[in-house]
């Protein structure tokens, strides 16, 4: 049996959105300690929206995968959905990760959390509906 999927390979070998977005409306930035990995996330949120969102991911295969597959899975979608990303919904997206690589996944769900929260931040008007969603 392969160590990783095909998804996970496709995702690590072409990854989507990888990059910057100037003027984003949110950005956040995350990292594990143990193991080095980063992820930075930008999103650009328009009418509750993302209607773009890029990352820049320092870290192994899985990370640069789980950093790619999470960008797929929000971009086009209502903050409201952007915020239920979980990271088993990333690993099961890409078919699967070794177990002693699911750290990946829940530093993508964590970037977008973060860049999510860093949007809230900026536009606090917007935060009692966010408050609503993720209880």
């Amino acid at each position: 049996m392969a160590l990783y999927s095909e998804k996970v390979m496709d995702h690590f070998r072409n990854p989507r959105n990888v990059g910057v977005i100037e003027n984003a409306d949110g950005v956040g930035e995350v990292g594990n300690a143990k193991c080095g990995d980063i992820m930075k996330m930008y999103l650009k949120i328009d009418d509750d929206v993302v209607t773009d969102v890029k990352f820049e991911t320092f870290g192994c295969g899985s990370a640069i995968a789980s950093s790619s597959m999470a960008t797929e899975l929000i971009k086009g979608k209502p903050v409201s959905e952007a915020m239920q990303l979980t990271n088993k919904a990333v690993a099961e997206a890409l078919d699967g990760l070794p177990d002693y690589k699911m750290h990946c996944s829940v530093l993508a769900e964590e970037a977008i959390q973060s860049a999510l929260d860093d949007y809230y931040n900026k536009h606090p008007e917007k935060k009692s509906i966010a408050n609503d969603v993720r209880n």
